[in-house]
Protein backbone atom coordinates (compact mmCIF):
# COMPACT_ATOMS: atom_id res chain seq x y z
CA UNK A 1 0.00 0.00 0.00
CA UNK A 2 1.65 3.06 -1.27
CA UNK A 3 0.96 5.43 2.34
CA UNK A 4 1.46 2.25 4.75
CA UNK A 5 3.36 3.01 7.25
CA UNK A 6 3.09 -0.24 8.76
CA UNK A 7 2.39 -3.53 7.09
CA UNK A 8 1.50 -6.43 8.47
CA UNK A 9 1.77 -9.98 6.38
CA UNK A 10 0.54 -13.50 6.76
CA UNK A 11 1.64 -12.94 10.51
CA UNK A 12 1.04 -16.36 12.69
CA UNK A 13 1.80 -16.62 16.71
CA UNK A 14 1.37 -19.45 18.61
CA UNK A 15 1.94 -20.90 21.90
CA UNK A 16 2.68 -24.61 21.41
CA UNK A 17 -0.42 -26.11 19.63
CA UNK A 18 -2.67 -23.19 20.65
CA UNK A 19 -2.57 -20.83 17.51
CA UNK A 20 -3.63 -17.31 18.34
CA UNK A 21 -2.81 -15.54 15.37
CA UNK A 22 -3.57 -17.32 12.03
CA UNK A 23 -2.27 -15.22 8.85
CA UNK A 24 -3.35 -11.72 9.63
CA UNK A 25 -2.73 -9.21 7.03
CA UNK A 26 -3.19 -5.20 7.96
CA UNK A 27 -1.70 -2.20 6.49
CA UNK A 28 -1.61 1.03 8.74
CA UNK A 29 -1.25 4.60 6.95
CA UNK A 30 0.07 7.24 8.32
CA UNK A 31 -2.66 9.25 9.83
CA UNK A 32 -4.81 6.79 10.26
CA UNK A 33 -6.82 5.35 13.63
CA UNK A 34 -7.53 1.37 13.16
CA UNK A 35 -9.07 0.06 16.05
CA UNK A 36 -9.36 -3.84 16.79
CA UNK A 37 -12.31 -5.51 18.39
CA UNK A 38 -13.34 -8.69 19.11
CA UNK A 39 -13.98 -11.31 22.13
CA UNK A 40 -11.91 -12.32 25.02
CA UNK A 41 -9.04 -14.38 23.70
CA UNK A 42 -9.22 -13.49 20.47
CA UNK A 43 -5.53 -12.61 19.30
CA UNK A 44 -6.14 -8.38 19.91
CA UNK A 45 -3.15 -8.11 22.48
CA UNK A 46 -1.34 -10.41 21.20
CA UNK A 47 -1.25 -8.44 17.75
CA UNK A 48 0.16 -5.09 19.57
CA UNK A 49 2.70 -7.14 21.14
CA UNK A 50 4.09 -8.75 18.02
CA UNK A 51 4.03 -5.61 16.12
CA UNK A 52 6.13 -4.00 18.66
CA UNK A 53 8.23 -7.52 18.44
CA UNK A 54 7.49 -8.66 22.33
CA UNK A 55 6.71 -11.66 21.31
CA UNK A 56 8.02 -14.47 18.88
CA UNK A 57 6.44 -15.06 15.92
CA UNK A 58 5.96 -18.36 14.11
CA UNK A 59 5.41 -17.07 10.28
CA UNK A 60 4.87 -13.94 8.31
CA UNK A 61 6.60 -10.47 8.90
CA UNK A 62 5.97 -6.70 10.31
CA UNK A 63 7.49 -4.01 8.83
CA UNK A 64 7.65 -0.56 9.82
CA UNK A 65 8.58 2.17 6.94
CA UNK A 66 9.40 -1.14 5.16
CA UNK A 67 11.82 -2.13 7.66
CA UNK A 68 11.53 -5.53 9.17
CA UNK A 69 10.30 -5.26 13.05
CA UNK A 70 12.01 -8.44 14.64
CA UNK A 71 12.65 -9.81 17.96
CA UNK A 72 16.30 -10.85 17.51
CA UNK A 73 16.94 -7.54 14.40
CA UNK A 74 19.95 -5.95 15.16
CA UNK A 75 17.97 -2.99 15.36
CA UNK A 76 15.16 -3.51 17.53
CA UNK A 77 15.99 -0.72 19.71
CA UNK A 78 15.95 1.51 17.35
CA UNK A 79 12.68 0.43 15.55
CA UNK A 80 11.34 -0.01 18.81
CA UNK A 81 11.82 3.99 19.22
CA UNK A 82 9.42 4.29 16.95
CA UNK A 83 6.54 2.40 17.78
CA UNK A 84 5.15 3.74 20.94
CA UNK A 85 3.03 1.59 23.34
CA UNK A 86 0.69 2.29 26.29
CA UNK A 87 -0.33 -0.95 28.33
CA UNK A 88 -3.48 -1.86 30.25
CA UNK A 89 -1.00 -1.36 33.27
CA UNK A 90 0.52 1.95 33.27
CA UNK A 91 3.90 0.35 34.49
CA UNK A 92 5.20 3.62 35.89
CA UNK A 93 8.61 3.37 38.54
CA UNK A 94 6.97 3.80 42.14
CA UNK A 95 10.09 5.69 43.42
CA UNK A 96 10.64 8.16 40.41
CA UNK A 97 8.05 11.82 40.21
CA UNK A 98 5.86 11.81 37.13
CA UNK A 99 8.50 14.52 35.22
CA UNK A 100 11.32 11.45 35.99
CA UNK A 101 8.98 8.63 35.09
CA UNK A 102 8.86 10.57 31.40
CA UNK A 103 12.65 11.97 31.12
CA UNK A 104 14.09 8.65 31.60
CA UNK A 105 13.37 7.56 28.34
CA UNK A 106 14.18 10.50 26.05
CA UNK A 107 17.63 10.87 28.26
CA UNK A 108 19.21 8.10 28.74
CA UNK A 109 17.99 6.21 25.23
CA UNK A 110 18.18 8.62 23.08
CA UNK A 111 20.49 10.73 24.64
CA UNK A 112 18.11 13.98 24.18
CA UNK A 113 19.53 17.23 26.51
CA UNK A 114 17.48 16.84 29.64
CA UNK A 115 16.70 20.91 29.65
CA UNK A 116 14.80 19.93 25.99
CA UNK A 117 13.16 16.81 26.97
CA UNK A 118 11.96 18.32 30.14
CA UNK A 119 10.50 21.71 28.05
CA UNK A 120 8.48 19.15 25.59
CA UNK A 121 7.44 17.04 28.88
CA UNK A 122 5.88 20.11 30.61
CA UNK A 123 4.27 20.78 27.35
CA UNK A 124 2.83 17.44 27.21
CA UNK A 125 1.81 17.30 30.53
CA UNK A 126 -0.14 20.47 30.13
CA UNK A 127 -1.86 19.41 26.85
CA UNK A 128 -3.34 16.27 28.94
CA UNK A 129 -4.39 18.67 31.84
CA UNK A 130 -1.49 17.19 34.40
CA UNK A 131 0.71 20.48 34.06
CA UNK A 132 0.37 20.86 37.89
CA UNK A 133 1.41 17.18 39.22
CA UNK A 134 5.11 16.88 37.38
CA UNK A 135 6.16 16.74 41.00
CA UNK A 136 3.63 14.36 42.18
CA UNK A 137 4.86 10.02 42.54
CA UNK A 138 2.23 7.70 40.82
CA UNK A 139 0.79 6.59 44.65
CA UNK A 140 -0.66 10.06 44.29
CA UNK A 141 -2.13 9.89 41.15
CA UNK A 142 -5.83 8.26 40.01
CA UNK A 143 -5.72 5.87 37.71
CA UNK A 144 -7.04 8.18 35.12
CA UNK A 145 -3.77 10.41 35.86
CA UNK A 146 -1.46 7.54 35.49
CA UNK A 147 -2.57 6.31 32.41
CA UNK A 148 -2.50 9.95 30.58
CA UNK A 149 1.04 9.92 32.49
CA UNK A 150 1.51 6.80 30.27
CA UNK A 151 0.48 8.16 27.36
CA UNK A 152 3.01 11.10 27.32
CA UNK A 153 5.52 8.68 28.19
CA UNK A 154 4.47 7.24 25.04
CA UNK A 155 4.55 10.46 22.94
CA UNK A 156 7.75 11.68 24.07
CA UNK A 157 9.69 9.85 22.38
CA UNK A 158 8.16 11.24 18.85
CA UNK A 159 6.79 7.24 17.85
CA UNK A 160 5.91 6.87 14.14
CA UNK A 161 2.69 4.42 15.22
CA UNK A 162 1.06 4.49 19.04
CA UNK A 163 -0.21 0.76 19.97
CA UNK A 164 -2.77 1.32 22.97
CA UNK A 165 -4.10 -1.91 24.38
CA UNK A 166 -6.78 -1.35 26.28
CA UNK A 167 -5.71 1.48 28.34
CA UNK A 168 -9.25 1.97 30.37
CA UNK A 169 -9.49 -1.67 31.20
CA UNK A 170 -8.70 -1.03 34.88
CA UNK A 171 -10.28 2.27 35.03
CA UNK A 172 -14.15 3.39 36.81
CA UNK A 173 -16.45 5.23 34.61
CA UNK A 174 -15.07 9.24 35.24
CA UNK A 175 -11.25 7.85 34.34
CA UNK A 176 -12.26 6.30 31.36
CA UNK A 177 -13.72 9.30 29.92
CA UNK A 178 -10.59 11.65 30.64
CA UNK A 179 -8.26 9.05 28.80
CA UNK A 180 -10.21 8.85 26.14
CA UNK A 181 -10.82 12.56 25.71
CA UNK A 182 -6.52 12.58 25.53
CA UNK A 183 -6.62 10.18 22.88
CA UNK A 184 -9.81 11.98 20.93
CA UNK A 185 -7.08 14.90 20.51
CA UNK A 186 -4.43 12.59 19.46
CA UNK A 187 -6.07 11.30 16.50
CA UNK A 188 -7.82 15.00 15.92
CA UNK A 189 -4.01 16.24 15.66
CA UNK A 190 -3.19 13.39 12.82
CA UNK A 191 -1.34 10.42 15.33
CA UNK A 192 -0.96 7.11 13.72
CA UNK A 193 -2.69 4.71 15.88
CA UNK A 194 -3.36 1.05 16.06
CA UNK A 195 -5.89 0.67 19.06
CA UNK A 196 -6.94 -2.32 21.31
CA UNK A 197 -10.45 -1.99 23.10
CA UNK A 198 -13.72 -3.02 24.67
CA UNK A 199 -15.13 0.63 24.52
CA UNK A 200 -17.42 0.41 21.40
CA UNK A 201 -18.64 3.93 21.57
CA UNK A 202 -15.20 4.99 21.94
CA UNK A 203 -14.43 3.08 19.30
CA UNK A 204 -17.36 4.34 17.12
CA UNK A 205 -15.87 7.85 18.00
CA UNK A 206 -11.80 7.32 16.89
CA UNK A 207 -12.08 4.86 14.26
CA UNK A 208 -11.03 5.46 10.76
CA UNK A 209 -11.52 2.02 10.59
CA UNK A 210 -12.82 -0.90 12.57
CA UNK A 211 -11.14 -5.24 12.71
CA UNK A 212 -13.57 -7.66 13.95
CA UNK A 213 -11.16 -10.72 15.08
CA UNK A 214 -12.17 -13.75 15.87
CA UNK A 215 -10.03 -16.88 16.73
CA UNK A 216 -7.15 -15.43 15.69
CA UNK A 217 -8.45 -14.15 12.32
CA UNK A 218 -10.08 -10.64 10.73
CA UNK A 219 -13.42 -11.64 10.61
CA UNK A 220 -14.80 -8.48 9.40
CA UNK A 221 -13.13 -4.91 8.51
CA UNK A 222 -14.84 -2.14 7.75
CA UNK A 223 -14.07 1.39 6.31
CA UNK A 224 -17.16 2.79 7.56
CA UNK A 225 -17.42 2.62 11.69
CA UNK A 226 -20.76 3.91 11.84
CA UNK A 227 -22.38 1.39 9.22
CA UNK A 228 -20.19 -1.55 11.31
CA UNK A 229 -22.18 -0.67 14.02
CA UNK A 230 -25.23 0.02 12.54
CA UNK A 231 -25.44 -3.09 10.03
CA UNK A 232 -22.08 -5.31 10.31
CA UNK A 233 -22.02 -7.97 7.62
CA UNK A 234 -20.88 -10.87 9.68
CA UNK A 235 -22.94 -12.73 11.57
CA UNK A 236 -20.52 -13.20 14.67
CA UNK A 237 -20.13 -9.25 14.42
CA UNK A 238 -23.88 -8.85 14.90
CA UNK A 239 -24.16 -11.22 17.54
CA UNK A 240 -20.55 -9.99 19.60
CA UNK A 241 -22.09 -5.89 18.92
CA UNK A 242 -25.76 -7.02 20.48
CA UNK A 243 -23.66 -7.80 24.11
CA UNK A 244 -22.77 -4.15 24.56
CA UNK A 245 -24.90 -0.85 24.25
CA UNK A 246 -23.44 2.02 22.49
Amino acid sequence: MENALLEIKGLKKAYGEHVVLDGIDLSVNKGEVVVVIGPSGCGKSTLLRCVNALEDIQGGEVLLDGEPVRRDGKDISRMRQKIGMVFQSYDLFPHKTVLENILLAPTKVQKRPRAEAEKEALALLDRVGLAGRKDDYPRQLSGGQKQRVAIVRALIMHPEILLLDEITAALDPEMVHEVLQVVLGLAKSGSTMLIVTHEMAFARAIADRILFLEGGRIVEESREPKAFFERPATDRARQFLRTFEY
